[in-house]
């Protein structure tokens, strides 16, 4: 990892945009893009516990309506965003505050990260669907407070790009990441040799490759820490969760994909640690709750009180690190990959493996064939080292079509 100070910003590392000898106060108006998510959640949660002048000024929601409803109430935000056209004909106009402007349709979503009311975007969107919106937050200035890896993933390029145009800045949520910027600075970014992600490991962390093999719905979704999503559940029970954030870590960072390494711990306190060049290893602890990072992303540099519970040191515990076990979890492979190779790579796996994770969920894919497709779409497709928007989005369309054709085939 070298130092930046001397580059022109177009070249400086997604790293530079997170730390600097003076970096940018908190900026209290917040968008939050799915705010009906657990994250999304999470940040109405500190936001009140933060109290003024920090309040949401735009929330959006897809499908889950009557709840963005129920958050314009309680928040007021002068912007709502109903991304899916069918579930917003449910929405009733009285039940809205009168102050409140409803955007619909996807496109709302850019809208709302351009806003001038907007002083920082908490990026919560899963998915690639989150991407437009990241990134145009980033085209505009704006602080985003990233929870959506897929969209340094999918164009880690192009936001590193529009960050150095704009003069905007990034800080990652994500508890892995947010571990990593936080232990970062106990050194110069030059002094990092490596960074240690730390994984939960999961519903089958303790179990076969037979056991894996046959597993269920049921059973991947059943995870041992954390409350999230269904996705990204499945994506924890495969490990491509950790696989996405290889990448990640590598735009985030400026690391090499053999800076980056994955343990296994299952009691999700330590969040993830950094090694320097001396040996010294620091690594940021907490109880497994995500208003820390999120409290963090939004306050950087300050700190303050926050609402989650606080570690208790006057009780006995264990702190287990396991190796992270690449035949039984296949996907991590495919990150280090990802990572190593750029391009299109990060594109291709992305929507593979959220076309995958559908069938899955669907009951049209047992559980290990979720990598195996992964795996072979990754393979066949044409690599671009420096795809612009247009072949990013052709990739992932090509890339989902062609999961739901192997799947049709198995």
């Amino acid at each position: 990892m070298t130092g930046d100070s001397h580059l022109l910003p177009a070249a400086r590392s997604l790293y530079s945009y997170m730390i600097s000898a003076a970096p940018p106060r908190p900026k209290s108006a917040i968008a939050i893009l799915g705010a009906t998510g657990s994250i999304g959640q999470a940040t109405l949660q500190v936001l009140q516990s933060l109290g003024a002048p920090w309040r949401a000024v735009g929330v959006s929601a897809h499908s889950q309506v009557e709840q963005l409803a129920e958050i314009a109430q309680s928040a007021r935000p002068p912007l709502l965003a109903a991304t899916c056209p069918e579930s917003a004909n449910r929405l009733d106009s009285k039940s809205l505050p009168q102050d409140c402007q409803l955007l619909l349709g996807p496109e709302a979503l850019v809208e709302i990260a351009r806003s001038p009311q907007v002083d920082t975007v908490v990026a919560a969107i899963v998915g690639s669907a989150g991407l437009l919106s990241t990134l145009a937050a980033a085209e505009a200035g704006k602080r985003v407070a990233l929870a959506n890896k897929e969209a340094l993933v999918v164009a880690g390029q192009l936001v590193k790009d529009a960050l150095g145009r704009s003069g905007g800045d990034l800080i990652p949520v994500d508890s892995e990441h947010s571990a990593i910027f936080q232990a970062i600075h106990a050194g110069a970014a030059r002094d990092v040799s490596r960074i240690i992600l730390t994984a939960s490991g999961g519903p089958f962390r303790t179990w076969s490759a037979d056991q894996i093999a046959a597993a269920t719905v049921q059973d991947a979704l059943a995870h041992p820490t954390w409350q999230m999503g269904r996705k990204i559940t499945i994506d924890s029970a495969t490990m491509m969760n950790k696989a996405l954030e290889i990448i990640e870590a590598r735009w985030l960072f400026d690391l090499r994909s053999d800076q980056i390494q994955v343990v296994v711990h299952p009691q999700s306190i330590i969040h993830s640690l950094v090694e320097f060049v001396d040996g010294s290893v620091v690594a940021q602890l907490s109880p497994p709750d995500m208003r820390l990072p999120i409290q963090y992303a939004l306050t950087y540099p300050d700190r303050t009180d926050c609402p989650c519970p606080k570690m208790d040191w006057s009780a006995g515990m264990q702190l287990d690190l396991e190796p992270a076990d690449t035949e039984r979890f296949p996907a991590l492979e495919l990150g280090w990959e990802v990572a190593r190779r750029g391009g299109s790579c990060g594109a291709v796996l992305n929507a593979a493996n959220e076309a995958a994770v559908q069938a899955f969920l669907a009951g049209d894919l047992r559980f290990p064939q979720i990598c195996e497709g992964c795996r072979r779409i990754l393979d066949e497709h044409h690599y671009d080292p420096n795809p612009a928007l247009d072949e990013i989005m052709r990739l992932d369309r090509w890339a989902r079509e062609e999961i739901h054709r192997w799947v049709t085939a198995c």
